[in-house]
């Protein structure tokens, strides 16, 4: 079927057209073009789409046309990650601006009390993770007896994170003749037979081939003394055009220090991880988004379900271990069809995830000219020296200080553990 050249080719309301509009989008994206028609027919949808192509939009535009306000729940969005089930809520708040519709986001973390109150008040729309939506359903609190669409948004993350008890108790409350819409950036073993088993005659549609990388986005790989990577970053965002860096480290600590070594350089930064409660989380991210900061410090809480336009580059700080977590890391750039850059910083020891990384998309990522004075030039961890002795938490270790507090030499050490 060839792709619909706008979305009034797609027959919706124009209620729906002129909130599209709203929002600035004016061509579908190629999943948007091939799930939007099957979903507005009734139709089950699999999906296979990375993030950054538009996803969001293609169930949820075609979900909206079905919901009737005052009805109750009638659509229920399952997400991974509290980002990725607000920024589907705000979509969907977006989408149905000027109607009497309303979108509430169900995650961990925050008060029950907003929440209890948009249940108790029936609003139309949810976007939620599984384990505070299960929470609310043990309670009695949600009404699933009217719900006309159930959407897995991320499906793969979701069984990865061990929400499969969660998804099946929702299935097995939810009316049988639902719609069930499902989407997932890879289809492994256990994702395809879920997909199999909850949808009835579904359509399946493909933005992209399963594990590769969106289109406008330009990979380079540094190889670097594991010492030297707060300066390398600190010199490749001299260059022009790092404009908003997304910055990805393997650990919580590691993106603290980070973000502590940055500040002292005077560059606007803030961090987001687990750790940090979840008003900091959504103030670091609102003040990336804004602007207000021009580099955000994560770990991969923000890898799925951060939609935030005009990243210019991001930086695989530590190497990913995992090389789905790769994709979706570098799909935070590059996205609605925009330019993107990301960069990954390899030490000697790192080797190993690269190449599984390489494996994984079935090319060479580019290696970037060598910088001499951060390079490790291929030798081996063992051949940089002896290691620096670790410290102890007591006896004059850090003990448990925050990044703030500690000395340079601290700062470093925290950096980079292996060093």
């Amino acid at each position: 079927m060839e792709d619909a050249r706008t979305f009034r080719d797609l027959g919706l309301s124009e209620a729906r057209l002129a909130a599209i509009e709203g929002e600035g989008w004016t061509i579908p994206t190629p999943i948007q073009s091939r799930a939007i028609p099957a979903a507005l027919e009734g139709k089950d949808v699999v999906g296979i789409a990375q993030t950054g192509t538009g996803k969001t939009g293609a169930f949820m535009i075609p979900s909206l046309e079905k919901v009737e306000a005052g009805a109750g729940l009638q659509v229920l969005v399952l997400c991974p990650t509290r980002e990725l089930a607000q920024q589907v809520a705000e979509d969907s708040a977006n989408l149905t601006r000027g109607t009497s519709l309303r979108t509430a986001d169900i995650v961990g973390g925050v008060g029950y009390g907003p929440q209890n109150d948009a249940l108790a008040q029936g609003y139309e729309i949810l976007a939620a993770t599984p384990g505070r939506f299960n929470d609310h359903l043990e309670r009695g609190n949600v009404d699933l007896s009217g719900l006309k669409v159930l959407i897995l948004d991320e499906a793969d993350r979701m069984l990865d994170m061990g929400f499969r008890p969660q998804i099946e108790d929702v299935l097995r409350r939810s009316p049988r003749a639902r719609q069930t819409m499902l989407f997932s950036a890879t289809m492994p073993n256990g994702v395809h037979a879920l997909a199999l088993r909850i949808t009835k005659e579904a359509v399946w549609v493909e933005a992209t081939p399963e594990g590769t990388t969106a289109a406008g986005i330009t990979e380079a790989v540094y190889t670097v003394k594991p010492e030297r990577k707060p300066d390398l970053l600190s010199h490749l965002l001299e260059e022009p055009g790092w404009d908003q860096v997304l910055v990805f480290t393997r650990t919580k600590a590691g993106a603290d220090a980070l973000k502590t070594r940055l500040e002292r350089e005077g560059i606007g930064v803030d961090a987001m991880h687990s750790d940090r409660r979840m008003e900091h989380r959504v103030r670091a991210l609102d003040r990336f988004t804004r602007g207000d900061i021009r580099i955000l410090v994560a770990t991969d809480v923000a890898q799925r379900g951060l939609d935030v336009e005009g990243i210019s580059h991001v930086v695989n700080y530590d190497v990913p271990m995992d090389p789905e977590d790769y994709v979706h890391r570098i799909g935070r750039t590059g996205r609605a069809g925009a330019l993107g850059h990301a960069v990954t910083f390899v030490t000697s020891s790192d080797l190993g995830f690269l190449k599984s990384i390489e494996l994984r998309l079935g090319r060479s990522l580019e290696r970037r000219a060598s910088l001499p004075e951060f390079d490790y030039s291929g030798s081996s961890a063992a051949a940089s020296g002896p290691p620096k002795k670790k410290h102890s938490r007591t006896g004059g270790g850090m003990g448990s200080k925050s990044a703030s507090e500690l000395t340079e030499e601290e700062l470093q050490a925290l950096l980079n553990p292996g060093g």
